[in-house]
Order: C-alpha cells, then structure tokens, then sequence
C-alpha cells in the first residue's frame, strides 16, 4: 500500500512498517491520515499473517525468531532497493510502529542504510539478550518514543534500543509519555510530522544530538 504524495512528486519517501496484528490499511488510517508531510510518499510492505515474527519484545533471541527476522529484514532490504530506485537521490525515512519499529531499528542497527528513523514504541529483537548486533551505516537523525507504562514494549528494553543508536553516533531526539498507552500520541505525531519536513527539505534538526 502506498499513501501521502505521489513518487514521482514527493521530495522524500518513507517506509512505514506496521505492528503485530496490524495492516497498511490501519496504519494509514490511525497514524498517517494524522500526520502533516505533504511532501512525503510513504510504502506500507505488509508482513506475512500480520506479524513480522512471533516472538514478543522482550523474549530472548532463539534459532526461530532468528530465522523469522532474516526473512523479515530481507523484505525490508528489497523495500528500501525499490524505493530507493524510484527516488534518484532524494531522501529516504524509515519507520515503525511496535513491532514495525522493532524491526526498523534492527534494519539499522544491522548495518542498513536511511537517512532518519522514527521509532515509534519500539525496542531491539532479542531484547533481553546481550551481545546483539550494532552496526549503523550512517550517523542518521532518529526519533525515540514510548510511554513509560507501555505493556508491550518496557522502558528497559526501550532504552537499551535508544542507547545502542547513541553508541553509534546517531542523532538521537529521544521523548518518554507518562500514562501514554500503546498507541501514537499527537505528540509523537508532531515530532514525526517535523522530522519528515526537515528530511523533504534538507533543514536541520537541531533537537537531535548525540
């Protein structure tokens, strides 16, 4: 599913990827309809049975959900080929809710290449575990949310997603929600809003530091 401007407009793209039983179609309606980018395309790939892998936030890595993430980021990985393609040269974003953004930052933090990230209530798969993967291509800007009673994805393994991003000399804009279920607050919608506006048209974003 496609939405937002068209790619032969738009002055910027973003792969928007959905959370665990989720879908293009209620992403767009719950997250982008809300968003103010005029100037953005945005592809929505959809996972296979409405999950990119079966493993919850905070499980360890196994031989399972290994496997269910390759063939996760392989999509990922041909998504970005194909709209990158399409661009010639204009800018690309990366970004997740949940699950969806789970899996952005490991495309990420595995070396994958964007121009920024929004991370939308999102923490690294595997998120208990040691030793993960940590490798970004670019120091990219990347937004940083969650609440801080989020019952899916917990502040601990949120944190340790947000800190592995400053390792690696991203520009992070990080922000916690007191009392913010799991869901995409007018807040996190602002700041995606300003983050996809300064990317279409090359400004700075001098909240994001190191």
């Amino acid at each position: 599913m496609t939405s937002g401007a068209s790619i032969e407009t738009a002055r910027a793209a973003c792969i928007f990827l959905h959370g665990r039983g989720q879908s293009a179609a209620q992403m767009v309606e719950n997250v982008l309809s809300r968003v103010a980018a005029p100037d953005v395309h945005f592809v929505l790939p959809e996972a296979p049975k409405s999950a990119w892998y079966d493993a919850k936030a905070v499980d360890g890595m196994t031989p399972a959900t290994a496997t269910q993430l390759d063939e996760a980021l392989a999509m990922v990985r041909a998504e970005v080929v194909s709209v990158s393609d399409m661009l010639s040269g204009r800018p690309l974003v990366i970004a997740g809710f949940s699950q969806g953004a789970c899996l952005a930052a490991e495309y990420l933090l595995r070396g994958g290449r964007a121009d920024a990230a929004v991370l939308l209530t999102g923490c690294r798969v595997g998120a208990s575990e040691t030793g993960l993967p940590e490798t970004l291509a670019v120091p990219i800007p990347v937004y940083a949310s969650n609440g801080d009673e989020d019952p899916w994805v917990p502040l601990w393994a949120w944190n340790k997603a947000r800190d592995a991003f400053l390792r690696q000399a991203a520009l992070v804009h990080s922000e916690i929600f007191p009392g913010r279920g799991h869901m995409v607050s007018d807040d996190e919608i602002k700041a995606f809003s300003r983050l996809l506006s300064a990317i279409a048209e090359g400004r700075d974003l001098p909240e994001y530091t190191t």
